[in-house]
């Protein structure tokens, strides 16, 4: 499993012009799903998320502007939107290669109770909608971007 995670001043989905889930501040989270992923996989992914620290300390002088600050500790938004192309094969030929993500039904499955994981273990969890063309608006802040695999 693996996610691309972005720190955004605000983040919105869209799908069919309307707005489907948003966050005034935070992280947005692109989750991909990979055939041998599981639930037990899914949870320590968004533990992950929730604690990395991708935000500036703003108040201990001795750390003033370190990422020192996670999700959790900041109180920020998480927006999580379903990705399957971050499992794509890109090393050989033009084309990606998408036989490493998990199947459009199961991978749902997943993603559905990821989401309710994540919302379980924190107040501020909203998502896409899994499988439409969404239109993702972010106002990066940094841009700051990690890739975190589990």
């Amino acid at each position: 499993m693996k996610a691309l995670i972005q720190r955004v001043h605000q983040a919105r989905v869209e799908v069919d012009g309307q707005i489907v889930g948003s966050i005034d501040g935070g992280v947005l989270a692109y989750i991909g799903i990979a055939k041998a992923d599981d639930y037990e996989r899914a949870c320590r992914l968004v533990d992950k998320i929730l604690g990395y620290r991708i935000f500036e300390n703003t108040t201990d002088a001795d750390k003033l502007g370190k990422l020192d600050k996670s999700l959790v500790d900041v109180g920020g938004g998480l927006l999580l939107v379903s990705q399957f192309t971050l499992m794509a094969l890109t090393d050989k030929g033009r084309r990606p290669d998408f036989a490493p993500a998990m199947p459009p039904l199961e991978a749902a499955a997943l993603f559905a109770k990821l989401v309710d994981y994540a919302k379980s273990r924190h107040t501020m969890v909203a998502t896409g909608q899994f499988g439409a063309n969404m239109q993702v608006i972010a106002h990066n802040d940094g841009p700051i971007n990690f890739i975190l695999e589990v």
